[in-house]
């Protein structure tokens, strides 16, 4: 019999860009690190949140910035309804680039089916860019020209974690919820 593991079976990423912060000018005291979520970022998380449970996204793995804005964020998704398995707080989420986030992802246990990455830009954006297949959708096109605090991608792939790379996934979904 096969290991379920080696099986090649449909998967679901999320890629949310940490909803709105207090601007650093606000609070200069503050390392970047623990800008927290503004008034209506803690709306618009509790929006995408909203939207998360609306499509019917029940991640088995959460993988989090560890600063307060990213933690934040992914809290209001919660309390919004969003029930993770686990919850992983990576230093290397914060601030990544492209290759840093994959490298993080390509770790990602075989048995999940659908992850989330709570992130910064320009890192999430760069990343859903760069693994949707369709460059035409006006999803895509979107955002690759915006991708605002709060923005998700809804990717589906059938690849395996650790082989992930570039043009490996369908763009199901692009939304900026608002709340």
């Amino acid at each position: 019999m096969a290991d379920p593991s080696d099986l090649l079976i449909d998967r679901t990423l999320v890629l949310l860009r940490h909803a709105k912060a207090v601007p650093p000018e606000s609070r200069p005291e503050l390392a970047d690190l623990d800008r927290p979520l503004a008034d209506r970022g803690r709306a618009d998380a509790s929006a995408a949140g909203r939207h998360l449970v609306a499509e019917g996204i029940e991640p088995d793995l959460v993988l989090c910035s560890p600063s307060k804005r990213t933690r934040e964020t992914w809290k209001y998704v919660a309390d919004a309804g969003v029930t993770a398995k686990d919850v992983w707080y990576d230093k290397r989420v914060y601030n990544a680039d492209t290759d840093a986030l994959l490298d993080v992802i390509r770790e990602v246990p075989a048995e999940a089916r659908t992850v989330v990455v709570v992130g910064h830009a320009p890192g999430i954006p760069w990343l859903a860019d760069e693994l949707a297949l369709d460059g035409t959708s006006p999803e895509r096109v979107q955002l690759t020209q915006k991708y605002p605090t709060g923005g998700l991608a809804i990717l589906h792939l059938t690849t395996h974690w650790a082989d992930l790379a570039a043009n490996d996934a369908d763009l199901v979904q692009y939304v900026v919820p608002r709340g």
